[in-house]
């Protein structure tokens, strides 16, 4: 316990000293000190202790590791600096940001209007980490050349700093699906970042749950992830994985696999095809992540199959992040 600062009460005009009091990991709670007793004040005066380290705009977590995992894609693994990792759902974001002072990667676009030198540039970004380790969190990041925030993120290097805002957000949680419920994965570019987060929280190999992952690309090196996704699929009988680029001609060593957008996965039946099982309303949820006309073709094919956009007040099958 440590005395924060001494006050005069009143009507007594007697000195009291504060103290902070901690209790558990997060819940913090002032204690006045009389001379010769003390007097706790535990339900009126508790609050977050985390909001009380979490002041201002101070960048308050570290680079732990960057890997370009092609042209333009990062996964960015950052931890916290002096406090603690918040908990969080697997499927939520996380907002990273960094002041404008900050330098720009070589490969950006110059900036049409100079950014504020003192004012945070504030993002949100899916994690890719699983929720049930709180060491560092994981982000799968494109490059906007004309950006204000990404090329400077992928100008940081490992021992940099940054902001991180201290409460994760976001409802494209895996929870929103019974547990029984079979799950379709769909997602474009850096949209598969939730669900790697979801698999790697709360993937059973060889469970009766089934788990589709469709991604769609424009190249094979677009494809995150996919070293990881493939060898799990292997693994796991009850894990089917399919990727499928649309520039195939733009690849130098030929691509043998599907071709096109993703949306022609589920249209051609490639889950039944690959996975032995055909997805169906009655025990399937689908979740959709990336580009916003992958999303609303995906919305309009599936209803006319009998799925329904999930509502918090009209609950379906559908559950869809438009981060765009």
């Amino acid at each position: 316990m440590s005395r924060l600062f001494s006050m005069r009460g009143s009507p007594s005009k007697k000195f009291y000293n504060v103290y902070l009091s901690y209790k558990h990991d997060f819940n913090v709670f002032i204690i006045y000190r009389q001379p010769g007793s003390w007097r706790g004040f535990k339900g009126a005066l508790k609050f977050k202790r985390r909001s009380l380290i979490m002041t201002g705009n101070e960048l308050n977590a570290v680079v732990l590791k960057r890997v370009e995992a092609a042209p333009g894609l990062m996964i960015l693994q950052v931890k916290t600096d002096g406090w603690d990792m918040p908990e969080f759902k697997a499927g939520q974001y996380a907002v990273l940001a960094l002041p404008g002072s900050a330098k720009r990667t070589e490969l950006s676009d110059p900036e049409e209007k100079q950014a504020d030198p003192d004012k945070l540039i504030k993002r949100a970004y899916s994690i890719a980490s699983s929720s049930r380790q709180n060491e560092y969190l994981e982000l799968y990041i494109t490059l906007v050349r004309s950006g204000e925030l990404t090329p400077r993120l992928f100008a940081l290097e490992e021992g940099d700093k940054v902001f991180l805002a201290p409460k994760f957000k976001g409802v494209f949680t895996i929870d929103k699906a019974p547990e029984a419920a079979n799950l379709v994965l769909i997602a474009t570019g850096t949209g598969i970042a939730p669900y790697v987060s979801m698999i790697r929280s709360i993937l059973t190999c060889h469970d009766n749950r089934k788990f589709a992952i469709l991604h769609g690309a424009r190249h094979s090196w677009d494809l995150g992830y996919r070293a990881e996704l493939s060898t799990l699929a292997v693994q796991c009988e009850n894990i089917t994985y399919i990727p499928i680029i649309s520039r195939p001609d733009e690849e130098e060593s030929g691509w043998t696999a599907d071709t096109g957008h993703v949306q022609k996965l589920w249209e051609s039946g490639a889950i039944e095809a690959q996975g032995g099982y055909r997805p169906d309303p009655s025990n399937t949820h689908i979740f959709l992540c990336g580009a916003p006309a992958m999303i609303e073709e995906m919305v309009t094919l599936l209803s006319t199959e009998g799925y329904k956009e999930h509502k918090k007040k009209d609950p379906g099958q559908i559950h869809v992040e438009r981060f765009w």
